[in-house]
């Protein structure tokens, strides 16, 4: 009795899988590369930029206290030996406050821009992620995976997806 349970058992999810394999066999799927989307993509050129022009000032403001800090730093190297003893002892005092309010501005600066990026990609990401699905929608897909090891080119969507967002920019398309 328990081989013809085992037996109709085995038949039975036979039976039930052949339906699944023909649903899979229409499935329609596209893969897409995000990491390159993310890379070419115009709006994710024009948020680079963005966030270069805002931080631009700033980022030469640094450099110009660091070209100073160092400039100090050299002029005491090179008149130390010669400079009173409470000359000497202020300028160093000097360099260590600067090179001390150099380091804060710069972990302002960095915490700032780190901030700001993680928005830009925040916003790009969802950009994105909508592009793909209205081109996934358009074109009739019914999965699209990100980034697989492996897709044959006749279901990579990420030159046609990348076509849409630069056209959605304005910008010429790649072929």
């Amino acid at each position: 009795m328990s081989i013809k349970t085992a037996t109709l058992a085995l038949v039975t999810i036979a039976a039930s899988a052949v339906p699944f394999g023909a649903a899979m066999a229409e499935t329609k799927v596209g893969v897409v590369n995000v990491t390159r989307l993310l890379q070419e993509s115009p709006q994710a050129q024009a948020a680079s930029q963005a966030l270069e022009n805002e931080f631009a000032t700033r980022r030469r403001e640094l450099e110009s206290a660091q070209k100073d800090l160092k400039a100090k730093e050299d002029k005491l190297q090179k008149d130390g030996a010669v400079m009173a003893a409470n000359e000497r002892a202020s300028a160093e005092k000097a360099i260590r406050d600067g090179q001390r309010e150099l380091a804060r501005k710069q972990n302002e600066f960095m915490e700032d821009l780190n901030v700001r990026r993680n928005e830009a990609l925040g916003q790009l990401q969802r950009s994105v992620l909508q592009e793909v699905q209205a081109y996934a929608k358009t074109a009739g897909l019914d999965v699209v995976v990100a980034d697989a090891l492996y897709a044959s080119p006749s279901v990579d969507i990420t030159n046609q997806v990348l076509a849409a967002l630069q056209a959605r920019k304005g910008a010429p398309a790649k072929p």
